[in-house]
């Protein structure tokens, strides 16, 4: 296609880049809550939005099927960010990434006495570089779905997780024990695209990075 395909995940983030599309001239004419459809078509003809699992996003956009995208940063350092532009931090679907352990797990005693922990993540990449920097030595369990239930059901010592509110943690009798790093969502565009569709994509850029500065 010769047009504009955005790349986009389901829930908060594509709820967040609403007000950023419109302030670019753009709007999704479905709902992909309410709509099956995974290529949405907007009010301008020549840009469309697909609708991606989120880990999905970078490699869309990579390999060109969309020229740009919407991904949180825990995505992009799993991802590894080859041959994507990121050129503007959004704001958006902000959240922190953090170790958690069960109620009454005594972690930093058990870093300090260089126990090596078993630690359940879908965030490999970081939860390696974070552990590895403090020296710490850790088993990791790749797991897709709810983190908390590997603590509760013996398979991990502690998790690595996105933390919000922090709601499902207490929910599940877990304690947030170390702060990893913020995370918010970011603008990522494919780098062929950004040369041959320059001038399509240059004022939708400038649209969301005036959107973000407001």
């Amino acid at each position: 296609m010769d047009g504009i395909t955005i790349a986009l995940s389901k829930g908060r983030i594509f709820e967040e880049t609403l007000p950023l599309l419109a302030a670019a001239g753009i709007v999704p004419q479905e709902n992909p809550e309410t709509s099956r459809k995974l290529i949405i078509p907007t009010n301008r003809d020549d840009v469309r939005v697909v609708v991606v699992r989120a880990s999905d996003v970078p490699t869309y956009v990579q390999y060109g099927a969309a020229d740009l995208g919407v991904a949180g940063r825990d995505v992009l350092i799993e991802h590894g960010g080859e041959g994507l532009y990121q050129p503007l931090d959004l704001n958006i679907a902000r959240c922190r990434m953090m170790v958690a352990v069960p109620e009454g797990f005594d972690y930093e005693n058990a870093v300090r006495q260089g126990a090596r922990l078993k630690v359940a993540t879908k965030y490999l990449t970081t939860a390696r570089e974070h552990f590895a920097a403090k020296g710490v030595h850790v088993d990791l369990i790749k797991l897709y779905g709810s983190m908390e239930l590997a603590p509760l059901a013996g398979l991990a010592d502690a998790i690595v997780d996105l933390v919000s509110s922090g709601g499902t943690l207490k929910a599940n009798k877990l304690v947030a024990v170390e702060h990893i790093l913020d995370i918010s969502s970011r603008l990522i565009v494919n780098q062929a695209a950004l040369k041959l569709k320059r001038e399509r994509l240059t004022p939708i850029l400038d649209a969301f990075a005036r959107a973000v500065q407001a």
